[in-house]
């Protein structure tokens, strides 16, 4: 593609492989940090995949300050407060996250509180309010899809205002990422495909919206191939190991570009959908993706059909929108088979939406930033037509 003009940013050492954990007190050392607040939630504890990270600290000069395992599946404001509290509190010089995007971005959030000095998250929201340098912060995923160990972003949730708040910053991207196939083998085959197609959605945007650039397209792209060869495989046995790490290596370079290239109308509607009917942002992206690829048809035919090859089972033959037709209907075919496989919603009223709900989800997606990337402008009364297809 023609690139007049690009930026591309992403400062975040990855660590990838088996036994990857095991470097996480050595890169605590390298940032000069010794006491961790780790951020978890109840399902990671319980699947035991805190004591792998326990184990790691064994024999090293680095310790666990304290474990917040109380992370809820949607971040939210209350709780950033209640883990930047105990950061102070147990004398913590670092923030740890072990588990999915609501972890990451909970740390994300706490550090902003923590760093400002700050009980109100509100006055941050947006993009480029950060003018102090972060604590460290390092991430273990336990999932493959949101793509957050790389990415400037976090969402958390304003409970009392009902909606998804977006913080942008080159300040939020964690300082490390340990990518270790045995923190996401626990996941079931449900949550694997849903957290794939999250994956799946960021490269698939990455690759059309607004901001894409050369470097950003080769990593989508790479992405794309890893999703393909590898989801399905992931949620039919959860236990390949190299399925696995390759799903995890997709979630990463989709976020490293989404980051820099950005989403769009999929992910307004899909934080609305959350926000409003608390439907797992994995769930909605996958949902709600084929319609947002057909929303950016008459603009993007060209590029959507360039992902024929990597989203196809076989040859695509014809013009950009013969192969973007086919491009969109892979992605559907492979929401057919997740739900086959897993019980993945394939429809917005599977996944608890009701129908009352669709101008509300609408009115909170026209006002989301993911818009301003989306190569075709989206009014209410198109964004409620989009929800109406895939209801």
């Amino acid at each position: 593609m023609k690139s007049d003009f690009y930026e591309f940013f992403c400062p975040v050492k990855v660590i990838s492989g088996k036994q990857a954990l095991s470097n996480l007190p050595h890169e605590m050392d390298q940032l000069n940090v010794k006491r961790a607040l780790v951020v978890t939630d109840k399902g990671v504890a319980g699947a035991g995949l805190i004591s792998y990270v326990q184990d790691a600290f064994q024999g090293s000069s680095c310790e666990i300050g304290h474990i917040f395992d109380e992370t809820p599946p949607d971040s939210s404001n209350m709780v950033v407060n209640q883990v930047a509290e105990l950061f102070r509190q147990k004398n913590c010089d670092c923030f740890v996250a072990v588990g999915g995007g609501s972890c990451i971005d909970t740390a994300k959030g706490a550090n902003i509180v923590v760093t400002e000095q700050t009980d109100d998250l509100m006055k941050f929201r947006g993009a480029e309010r950060l003018k102090k340098a972060m604590k460290p912060l390092l991430v273990v995923p336990t999932t493959a899809g949101t793509g957050s160990e790389v990415t400037l972003v976090a969402v958390i949730s304003n409970v009392q205002a009902g909606v998804k708040m977006a913080f942008t910053s080159d300040r939020l991207y964690p300082n490390v990422a340990i990518l270790d196939p045995k923190m996401t083998m626990t996941m079931p085959p449900k949550i694997t495909a849903a957290t794939g197609m999250d994956a799946l959605t960021h490269a698939i945007e990455a690759y059309y919206c607004l901001q894409k650039n050369p470097i950003s397209d080769s990593l989508a792209i790479t992405a794309i191939k890893l999703a393909m060869g590898n989801l399905v495989k992931c949620v039919e046995n959860g236990k390949d190991e190299s399925a696995r790490l390759a799903m995890a290596n997709s979630s990463l370079i989709a976020g490293m570009a989404f980051s820099n290239s950005m989403v769009g109308v999929v992910h307004a509607l899909a934080h609305a959908t959350g926000g409003v009917c608390h439907v797992p942002h994995g769930v909605a992206n996958a949902i709600l993706l084929p319609f947002g690829m057909e929303n950016n048809l008459a603009k993007r035919a060209a590029e959507i059909g360039e992902l024929a090859p990597y989203l196809c089972e076989r040859e695509i033959q014809g013009d950009d929108r013969a192969k973007a037709g086919a491009a969109i209907q892979a992605v559907r075919d492979l929401n057919k088979k997740l739900n086959q496989l897993s019980g993945l919603p394939n429809r917005l009223r599977d996944a608890g939406v009701t129908e009352d709900k669709l101008e509300a989800i609408a009115k909170v997606a026209v006002n989301d930033g993911a818009l301003i990337y989306n190569p075709e402008e989206v009014t209410f009364e198109e964004a409620l037509e989009i929800l109406r297809r895939a209801f």
